[in-house]
């Protein structure tokens, strides 16, 4: 791994619960920091999060996003209960629609942003991992939606995109049951897709990065683009979709360029 950088500082002069860092080349990190909160999820760093995504994203030297939790106790615990105590159902719809916002962000992105879960995913914070495109977690990470426990539902997606991923019997039962759930039933029912001991948790998820950002660029971003019409449409509308895409990816250079290493046995370079 190279030496970190800081990601262009004048860019980031105003966030105040995240670090942006560049730790491979290609490969940026959003870390959220509210540690004494465990992280947690408030509006101000939902906005945060939001533009920081939306900064990367158009940032031309990026392929690929990580975001994280500092320490080594949460990813992010969930939502804010202290902000949310008195809200009243307006505010609350609200606030469900500006969670709902910024991960939706996330989940459009046009390059792929995993998730890199080193401690507690719960609430607000399993639904910011539901909403990354991949997910890696640490052997002793614990994921769960506890709303219910607390007279609540999940208001940030996590109804959907648990259902989506796992089935609807996953949904039901972690929604209903508001347990939590240790990484390797994460990782066996579909929530995760790898799992790595804590101290091996970064390499793992670089391992990963570094395979996605050796990939073509345009062609991610067809990918997912389809793979998200095709959560929301019937098959043969999902099909169609990816028949527009697949057109259109051998009118870019990388297609050209991908086959021609092919024929030529030799790595592609992807611009």
């Amino acid at each position: 791994m190279t030496e970190e950088q800081d990601l262009a500082p004048e860019e980031e002069e105003d966030f105040r619960f995240l670090a942006l860092d560049t730790v491979e080349d290609g490969i940026a990190r959003i870390t959220i920091e509210r540690p004494k909160a465990l992280n947690a999820l408030n509006s101000e760093l939902l906005d945060e999060l939001h533009d920081a995504v939306v900064l990367l994203a158009f940032a031309p030297e990026v392929r690929v996003i990580l975001i994280t939790g500092a320490g080594d106790k949460a990813f992010v615990a969930g939502a804010d209960i202290a902000e949310m105590a008195d809200l009243g159902p307006l505010d609350a719809r609200s606030f469900s629609h500006a969670g709902q916002s910024c991960f939706d962000t996330i989940e459009q992105c046009p390059k792929p942003v995993i998730a890199m879960i080193n401690g507690y995913a719960l609430g607000g914070g399993l639904e910011l991992a539901l909403a990354c495109h991949l997910r890696v977690a640490a052997t002793t990470a614990r994921l769960g939606l506890p709303e219910t426990s607390l007279g609540l539902i999940p208001g940030f997606g996590g109804t959907q995109r648990l259902a989506r991923l796992a089935g609807p019997g996953v949904a039901r039962e972690w929604i209903l049951t508001a347990e939590m759930f240790p990484a390797e039933e994460a990782h066996r029912v579909g929530v995760v897709n790898r799992v790595a001991a804590p101290e091996d948790l970064l390499a793992a998820t670089l391992t990963l990065a570094r395979t996605l950002a050796s990939r073509a660029p345009l062609a991610q971003k067809a990918a997912l683009e389809v793979i998200r019409t095709g959560l929301q449409v019937g098959q043969t509308e999902g099909e169609n979709a990816e028949a527009d895409a697949f057109g259109l990816v051998f009118a870019t250079e990388d297609m050209r360029e991908g086959v021609q290493a092919f024929l030529e046995k030799r790595q592609a370079d992807f611009q």
